[in-house]
């Protein structure tokens, strides 16, 4: 043994050839080895930890740890070695972030190959010792990505050298969060939101947010198709991260309905939004909403609604304008939470009666977010979104001597003046009778805003909330014992994947998802303000909040875009993800219920009959000899008249005669189907 360990020290011997198995596998090119296949192994035993820094992967003649001695001693014995041969290595950089344990980010000074595949076209990251957390289960282990795809999950992975490495130290490893609800560049009036996508991913990324999902928004009466377009190329020139769409149905026909079609089939669109409020502008009738739900159920979309009663919203802000309220008070006085609660009900029974996946957005009241839950208990599929604002902040603002200031939360529907709603909304949100958070983050300059500073009615709507919705969620749900980690990656991540019909590429941490990860740091306390923010706006709704929890490191694609605070954010890089249609998890409960929900007709015989005869009414007329609808004051009874008569039992004579052109269309108890007593 002895003689075969000199024997490797030998200079003039050829190196042998390391090769490492591609990431994923296990299989590896045998070694070979000197005196037969039964030889003993030179380090057989000792520690397994392959040093990757020091191996050129595929390349014979590389330096290896069984070179290293032989490779010391030619070196030490060379008389010119320290003149002539260079530092092999260069020592790796080490960047602390967080405090104490927090986490490294080790950059090493090599520059490996795997594959002949260059740095330009290979991302390659791996976090060791992180605690992963998905929606259903956490467990420690190390995570490998290249090429913006998790490659392996596990510990003591195999992975080539020369490769980027984040040392979690414990910390939660948690999905990219996904804002489903965002209104980025939105169109008003002749004038744009202030953040644009650029700005708004930015922000969205500072969060923890690695995707978003923006609303398309059609003016009345113009194609779907050509705003989808329009959309798409706005997004395209400047979005940092991954994005999807919702298109917005602001008018019905059947030129409309095609384009829905084309959109699901063709577009990756699968969810549609429609408006129950906002009177002569996108507000849909009933009979137009059950069409939509019907179309939408039968081809695979997701129906949203922005649920207020318009018609009476309309009425009440009239009449605030004639009592001299003109300020953003009048807003929430002229939307009380009944009317978004009638809405809510409303929609969830048109959905029920079409058999048709229904989404709320903005739940911003405890009475609509109590209907949304009583229908979940009775099996209706029915998801509620709370917004940012709705869960950290309330309705009280809206009466501050700070004109600006008040009509910086101005929403539809408005935020609750109860100040308990928010405490309540978070209780739901984390018992699941909420299912899906998002920001609806749609941001107007000071100055936009006071268009309506004579109206409220005028005022642009709309708040911020994409960067601070996974940290206000964690202080208010998780910090306070009401909602687990599990369920947190849940609301902000998980179940919006699922019902985009991205799951598990995206909401997951698993083998083959998308590279879009978060280390979250429990411990992390910022105070929000609008000085430090990343959107453009001047305000904040939440100037002042202290919240617990937040982004260390978020990584986009396998890149690395924010670290301890710095953001490396690239107008552009992101991509637009297509969603299909018929998610299973809307989906999986509607296809069961239309198997067993089947009508019927009764079968019977043909009546035979006499059948009245009646003269036809009118569409939408009313009867002549309604009490409740005739304009008509009918005949008013004298109760001191008796019909209690001393002569005996009236006589046919004295019977009254009915009018012939009075007849019984259904007698009393209904009708009968004997025709025959024989």
């Amino acid at each position: 043994m002895a003689e075969r360990n000199r024997n490797w020290e030998k200079e003039g011997e050829d190196d042998l050839p390391v090769y490492l198995a591609r990431p994923g596998t296990a299989d590896q090119v045998p070694r070979q080895k000197y005196g037969g296949l039964f030889s003993n192994v030179e380090g057989a035993y000792e520690s397994k930890t392959i040093d990757f820094d020091a191996l050129s992967v595929g390349q014979r003649g590389s330096r290896t740890p069984r070179t290293a001695k032989r490779d010391t001693a030619q070196h030490a014995r060379s008389p010119t070695s320290d003149q002539s041969s260079p530092p092999v290595e260069s020592k790796p950089t080490i960047k602390h972030l967080g405090k104490s344990p927090g986490v490294d980010i080790i950059s090493t000074g090599s520059k490996e190959i795997l594959q002949n595949l260059g740095d330009d076209k290979c991302d390659r990251l791996l976090i060791k010792g992180g605690r992963v957390v998905n929606d259903d289960q956490s467990f420690y282990a190390d995570i490998y990505m290249e090429d913006g795809v998790i490659k392996q999950i596990g510990d003591n992975l195999i992975v080539p050298g020369g490769i980027k490495t984040i040392e979690a130290n414990g910390k939660m490893v948690i999905p990219g969060g996904i804002d489903i609800h965002t209104h980025f560049q939105m169109p008003y009036r002749g004038t744009f939101t202030v953040d644009d996508f650029n700005q708004g991913s930015k922000a969205a990324l500072a969060g923890g947010t690695t995707m978003i999902v923006d609303h398309v928004i059609p003016e009345p009466g113009t194609s779907l198709m050509e705003a989808y377009d329009q959309w798409r190329q706005w997004a395209d020139e400047k979005v940092c991260c991954d994005y999807a769409l919702h298109v917005d149905i602001t008018h019905w026909s059947d030129s409309v309905k095609q384009e829905v079609d084309t959109l699901l089939k063709e577009k990756g669109v699968n969810s549609f939004h429609v408006y129950m409020a906002y009177k002569d502008f996108y507000q849909m009738s009933n009979s137009e909403l059950y069409e939509i739900f019907s179309f939408l159920g039968e081809n695979g979309g997701v129906v949203q609604v922005h649920a207020e009663n318009g018609e009476i919203i309309a009425e009440e802000q009239a009449r605030m304008l004639q009592m001299g309220i003109t300020g953003p008070e009048g807003h929430v006085l002229s939307r009380p939470e009944e009317l978004e609660a009638e809405a809510v009900f409303r929609a969830i029974t048109i959905a029920s009666q079409t058999n048709c996946p229904l989404y709320i957005t903005r739940v911003m009241s405890k009475s609509a977010a109590d209907i949304i839950s009583q229908a979940r208990k009775k099996g209706n599929v029915v998801f509620g979104e709370p917004i940012t604002a709705s869960l950290g902040t309330d309705g009280t603002h809206y009466w501050s001597k700070n004109w600006a200031k008040a009509a910086s939360f101005v929403t539809s529907p408005p935020l609750s003046p109860d100040p308990t709603t928010p405490d309540y909304l978070n209780t739901l949100l984390a018992s699941g009778d909420l299912n899906v958070t998002g920001s609806a983050h749609c941001t107007f300059s000071v100055a936009q805003k006071a268009i309506g500073k004579d109206d409220f009615t005028q005022i642009p709507e709309g708040v911020n909330g994409v960067e601070e919705r996974m940290s206000l969620i964690w202080d208010k749900a998780v910090t306070t014992g009401k909602m687990d980690e599990n369920q947190f990656v849940a609301v902000t991540s998980t179940n919006a994947a699922k019902i985009l019909n991205l799951y598990p590429r995206k909401g997951r941490i698993a083998v083959g998802s998308d590279s879009d990860l978060v280390i979250w740091d429990m411990d992390a306390v910022r105070t929000v303000t609008a000085k430090t923010h990343h959107s453009a706006a001047e305000y904040n709704v939440f100037e002042g909040m202290e919240l617990h929890g937040g982004p260390l490191v978020v990584i986009c694609q396998g890149k690395i875009v924010l670290e301890d605070g710095n953001l490396h954010a690239t107008p552009g890089a992101g991509r637009f993800i297509p969603c299909s249609p018929f998610p299973d998890y809307a989906y999986k409960r509607v296809k069961a219920r239309k198997q067993l929900t089947v009508l019927r007709a009764v079968p019977r015989g043909m009546y035979d009959g006499p059948v009245s005869e009646f003269s036809p009414m009118s569409r939408g007329g009313t009867p002549s000899a309604s009490a409740r609808t005739s304009p008509t004051k009918q005949p008013v009874r004298n109760l001191h008249h008796s019909g209690l008569s001393l002569a005996g039992p009236p006589t046919p004579d004295d019977l009254p005669i009915r009018p012939a052109g009075r007849r019984i269309v259904v007698p009393p108890g209904g009708r009968s189907n004997i025709t025959s007593l024989s």
